[in-house]
């Protein structure tokens, strides 16, 4: 090649625009009491990303992870969406709260955007009918019939309580319980909704111990769990805590301390114990965080969008959105996922853990 066209050659190839990063979007609470389920999943959409990115991206195409803080209120989770649309993110693992991602599904509706949420139980997310939402978490139907059941079955002579933090998802949970106890002819001695974010829960709790209730249900975070079945321990009470995924983090037992003990929450099967996460595992114990709670959803979120791309070809997401709901199966740390017409999972089992000895772990021996 001769040096005028060798220059004019090199000169064209740095004119030429650097491929651009394919955005993936999370969202949650990044700061505040539940700021604990916000960094779980900063945490696992980032791992997924730099483990694609150590394998060639999507088709080539490196991803970058954008996190913020929607506070679980819906209002600001629509600025953060519309932030989102504005820098052109072509995937939104989030969001956390059901309230939150309710109103921030639409905006990315509109934008042509899918939304996976690793954590968004409320039914009204899938129900709503938009195209482009999915979800790698059970439904709050799912878990409150599971865990009404449960209560029915063995409370069926006792009292029972329960409380709900007027969270969307918490009303859901609670509605679902009271709907299987319903149908088992219980009705419970305590059926109410407190405030989130007291100092305190005493006169809750004297109210609660003063029924006699065998068992409380709490359709709410671990936040106000730690703290009222904290209070009800110092009045020396004995009842038996049952509550949703919401209580599955070590933040539950640094809230209630000792009390967290004997404590029963519904989850999906603890994706660690499965050989799919088994790798993964090891590059957060690498970096020394504690992939708890909703860190492996949001990995799994993540995987779901870049498998589902690579099989239609391209980052459209209607023909993701398409594939995904004709049944295809992917891969994943959470295993071999498929989704149904709505976005929810095609299958949703569900077991118990236990708060024993200062952790969660699964129950076996709970049915």
């Amino acid at each position: 090649m001769k040096p005028f066209a060798a220059l004019l050659c090199a000169a064209l190839l740095l004119a030429l625009p650097a491929r651009a990063d394919i955005l993936i979007g999370t969202a949650g609470p990044m700061t505040g009491a539940n700021a604990a389920f916000g960094e779980q999943m900063r945490q696992g959409a980032q791992r997924a990303v730099d483990d694609y990115n150590a394998s060639g991206g999507l088709a080539g195409q490196p991803l970058s992870l954008i996190a913020s803080d929607d506070g679980c209120d819906p209002r600001k989770a629509v600025d953060v969406a519309t932030d989102f649309v504005s820098k052109d993110v072509k995937l939104v693992a989030g969001h956390f709260c059901s309230g939150a991602s309710v109103p921030a599904a639409k905006v990315y509706n509109q934008a042509n955007i899918l939304m996976i949420s690793p954590a968004s139980t409320n039914p009204k997310l899938t129900d709503a009918g938009l195209w482009n939402v999915f979800r790698v978490c059970q439904r709050d139907d799912a878990e409150g019939t599971f865990a009404g059941k449960y209560i029915a079955a063995h409370y069926r002579d006792q009292k029972i309580a329960l409380l709900n933090d007027k969270s969307p998802a918490g009303v859901a949970l609670a509605g679902r319980v009271r709907q299987a106890l319903s149908t088992a002819a219980l009705t419970p001695v305590i059926d109410e909704a407190y405030a989130p974010g007291a100092k305190d829960y005493g006169d809750l709790a004297v109210k609660i111990r003063n029924s006699g209730a065998a068992v409380l249900y709490i359709g709410g975070t671990y936040v106000e769990a730690g703290l009222i079945i904290r209070e009800l321990r110092d009045m020396g009470s004995r009842i038996q805590l049952i509550g949703s995924n919401a209580l599955v983090t070590d933040e539950f037992g640094n809230i209630a301390k000792e009390a967290a003990e004997g404590t029963l929450m519904s989850f999906a099967a603890d994706p660690q114990r499965g050989d799919a996460a088994k790798a993964v595992l090891q590059h957060f114990t690498d970096d020394g965080f504690q992939p708890e709670g909703y860190t492996l959803n949001a990995y799994a979120a993540v995987q779901v969008y870049v498998q589902a791309a690579e099989a239609t070809g391209g980052t459209d997401a209607h023909k993701i959105a398409d594939w995904l709901h004709a049944g295809n199966r992917v891969s994943t740390v959470l295993g071999n996922i498929g989704f149904d017409a709505r976005g929810d999972l095609a299958e949703q089992p569900l077991v118990w853990f236990r708060w024993t000895d200062g952790r969660y772990v699964e129950a076996p021996d709970v049915h």
